[in-house]
C-alpha cells in the first residue's frame, strides 16, 4: 500500500532489500570460504600451491568487506523510519532486522481509467477547485476538460492496465506508454471566456497541471518498464553464474579445470548477486514512483 508518508514505505522497502543484500552476501562468503578449505587441504596435500590459497583467501576477503556497508545502510534506513514514527533512533522497529524478502505490491497499478487515477493527484485536485472557483455560477463541467487517457498503450494498440504492466508487455514497448488526446472543449472554453482572464489563468494552470502529470506518468511507467527488463536479465544472469560456479567446483574436484577458474567462476557468481539485490531494490523504488505519479493513496 502506498499511502501517507512514502519516506515510511521506501525507507522499510530499503531494509529488507538491505537484508536480501546481506544474506546473499553471507552465502557468496560461504561458498568462498569453502573453497578457501579446500585449496589449504590442496597445499597441505602438496597438490595445490599458495598462489591458489592467496587468490581464495583474498576472494573471501573481498566478499567479507562488503558486508558491513550493507549492515550501515540498513542500520540507517531503520534508524530514519524510527523518526518517522516519532522514535529515537535506538527504538527502531527490531523486527524489521530479520526482514529478507523485498515487498512487493499486490498489484502494480489499480485498475481504472486514466483521467479518473490522475484525479488522485494533490495537485490536480487543487488545480480543479481553483478552476471551478473562478468559473462560478457558470456551470462548467471539468470532467470535460480531462484527457483520454490509455496507460500501458504499445505501437497504437492501447491494453488494460493491468495487462500494460505485466513483464511481457514491457519487453516489446514500441511506443508511448501513455497515450492521450483532449477532447473537442469549444463550448467549454466558450463558457470558461466568459469568465474573463480569472476563467483563463484557472484553465492554463488547469492544463499545465494536467500535461506535468502526463508527462511525469509517462516518466514513471518508462523507468519502471526498464527497471522490470533489467531484473529479469539480471536473474537469469545471477542463475547462469550459479550454475557455472557450481560447474567450476565439480570439475576443478575431478582435475578437469584450473583452480583459478573456480575463483573466478564464483567472483562472476557474486558480482551477479550484488547487481541483482540492487535491482529488485530498485524496482521498489520505480513502482512507489510509479504509485505517486498517479496519485498514489489505494491498496
Amino acid at each position: 500500500m502506498v499511502r501517507g508518508d512514502t519516506g515510511v514505505t521506501r525507507n522499510y522497502a530499503r531494509v529488507c532489500a538491505d537484508g536480501v543484500a546481506l544474506a546473499a552476501a553471507r552465502h557468496v562468503v560461504t561458498i568462498q570460504r569453502s573453497t578457501l578449505d579446500v585449496a589449504l587441504r590442496m597445499v597441505r596435500g602438496g597438490r595445490g600451491t599458495r598462489f591458489d590459497s592467496d587468490r581464495a583467501r583474498a576472494a573471501v576477503f573481498a566478499s567479507e568487506a562488503a558486508i558491513p556497508d550493507i549492515l550501515a545502510d540498513r542500520r540507517a534506513a531503520l534508524f530514519a523510519l524510527a523518526a518517522m514514527m516519532g522514535r529515537v533512533p535506538a527504538d527502531y522497529p527490531r523486527e524489521l532486522e530479520g526482514c529478507t524478502t523485498i515487498p512487493s505490491l499486490r498489484r502494480p497499478l489499480p485498475i481504472g481509467e486514466g483521467a479518473m487515477l490522475l484525479k488522485r493527484r494533490p495537485d490536480i485536485r487543487r488545480a480543479e477547485r481553483l478552476l471551478a472557483a473562478a468559473t462560478a455560477g457558470i456551470g462548467v463541467a471539468e470532467a470535460d476538460l480531462y484527457p483520454r487517457i490509455s496507460l500501458g498503450g504499445s505501437a497504437g494498440t492501447a491494453t488494460s492496465v493491468g495487462h500494460a504492466l505485466a513483464p511481457s508487455s514491457f519487453g516489446f514497448s514500441l511506443g508511448p506508454l501513455v497515450s492521450w488526446s483532449f477532447p473537442n472543449r469549444k463550448a467549454v472554453r466558450a463558457r470558461i471566456d466568459e469568465a474573463g482572464a480569472d476563467g483563463d489563468a484557472a484553465l492554463a494552470g488547469f492544463d499545465g497541471s494536467v500535461l506535468l502529470a502526463l508527462q511525469q506518468t509517462e516518466t514513471a511507467l518508462s523507468a519502471y518498464a526498464r527497471s522490470r527488463d533489467r531484473l529479469d536479465a539480471l536473474e537469469r544472469a545471477a542463475g547462469a553464474a550459479g550454475k557455472a560456479s557450481g560447474d567450476a567446483e565439480k570439475l576443478q574436484r575431478f582435475g578437469r579445470t584450473p583452480f583459478l577458474d573456480v575463483l573466478n567462476a564464483q567472483a562472476s557468481y557474486a558480482d551477479a548477486q550484488t547487481s541483482l539485490s540492487s535491482a529488485r531494490a530498485s524496482l521498489v523504488d520505480r513502482q512507489i514512483d510509479l504509485f505517486l505519479a498517479l496519485g498514489g493513496g489505494w491498496e
